[in-house]
């Protein structure tokens, strides 16, 4: 009985994945998706960076450094970050809360704790935006000399 059943589920599941999803879709829907989706990206924001890598150089492990990335809202609306996150615990970003209008500045400061950290290392910083692509990204890196090993 048990191998009826299983019989009769793989022949189901086989005979169902059997058509294309694609094929479905109308094409109308497509063009009007294409034609809403340009229109939502004419009109949002830009962000437009002064830089958007920052390399401290040489650093000695234990050192918190920090930098500023300048940008300004080249769009035509209302420019909305609503979280920024970064790829280690080490980095910690701070950005503007409230909205940056068109034409407005504002900049993301980003610290990095080299504690525990050894030789060449890379951070990158996620911004979660209003902007046609959802997100911005800027990175740090730096050359961490580690602490001399007590003897």
């Amino acid at each position: 009985m048990k191998r009826l059943i299983t019989v009769l589920l793989v022949t189901v599941l086989a005979f169902s994945c059997k058509e294309n999803a694609t094929k479905k879709i109308k094409q109308e829907n497509l063009k009007v998706a294409k034609e809403r989706d340009y229109k939502l990206a004419e009109g949002a924001p830009v962000m437009k960076f002064d830089k958007t890598s920052y390399d401290f150089g040489n650093i000695n492990e234990g050192d918190v450094v920090e930098t500023t990335f300048n940008f300004e809202n080249t769009g035509k609306s209302a420019l909305i970050i609503t979280n920024a996150s970064s790829s280690c615990g080490c980095t910690i970003p701070k950005w503007p809360k409230e909205p940056v209008a068109p034409g407005e500045k504002g900049e993301i400061l980003v610290k990095f704790n080299s504690n525990g950290k050894h030789n060449k290392q890379t951070k990158t910083v996620t911004l979660v935006t209003n902007t046609a692509k959802g997100k911005e990204m800027v990175v740090i890196t730096a050359d961490v000399t580690p602490k001399p090993k007590n003897s």
